[in-house]
């Protein structure tokens, strides 16, 4: 695996690398002590998967407070996306920043999300799966949102949103000078 640092303090796109013959490739997409040697959380208690139908759909801006602040290793498994991971954690020299990251079934590509940070994505592709072990349970009551639209983060999504669930719409805009969510 090839570890890219990002813009932003502590999350890493990682590249696979196959290993290829006439049958086609083998590739290793999480190694406990490679992510333990780049300082990552390797512990995923809980698998995701989520499947958008439309072209533009947008699944986002979502975090989990602590105790359960999780970290995510996000793929794309069918499709095309555009995941976009921001950075809440107030000490952080990234705070509030923001970047995009686009995530194919064709590149194989890994998101390690951090805690700490919200994450969403948008569909680039009809019919998209993406697959996503994550550190920490869900715990409906110490989830939290940002929306997609906030201009203080001032997301560019590629396309119209088509999609966007309420929950989605009704997260609220962050407050310049509020403390942060960590």
């Amino acid at each position: 695996m090839i570890f890219h640092e990002t813009t932003l303090k502590d999350a890493m796109l990682i590249d696979p690398e196959p290993r290829g013959d006439d049958r086609g490739f083998f590739a290793r997409m999480m190694c406990r002590e490679e992510f333990a040697a780049h300082g990552l959380i390797a512990d995923f208690v809980q698998h995701n998967m989520s499947f958008s139908r439309n072209r533009g759909t947008v699944r986002g801006l979502h975090f989990q407070r602590v105790p359960h602040a999780e970290a995510k290793l996000m793929r794309c498994t069918r499709g095309e996306i555009v995941d976009v991971i921001v950075d809440l954690r107030g000490a952080s020299p990234t705070y509030l920043q923001h970047e995009a990251f686009v995530l194919t079934a064709e590149n194989h590509r890994l998101l390690y999300v951090p805690p700490g940070f919200a994450h969403g994505f948008q569909t680039l592709t009809d019919d998209t799966e993406v697959f996503y072990p994550v550190s920490a349970a869900y715990a409906p009551d110490m989830e939290g949102g940002v929306r997609h639209d906030d201009p203080l983060i001032g997301i560019s999504w590629p396309l119209g949103v088509s999609e966007l669930s309420s929950k989605d719409a009704s997260w609220p805009f962050l407050q310049p000078g509020a403390p942060p969510v960590f």
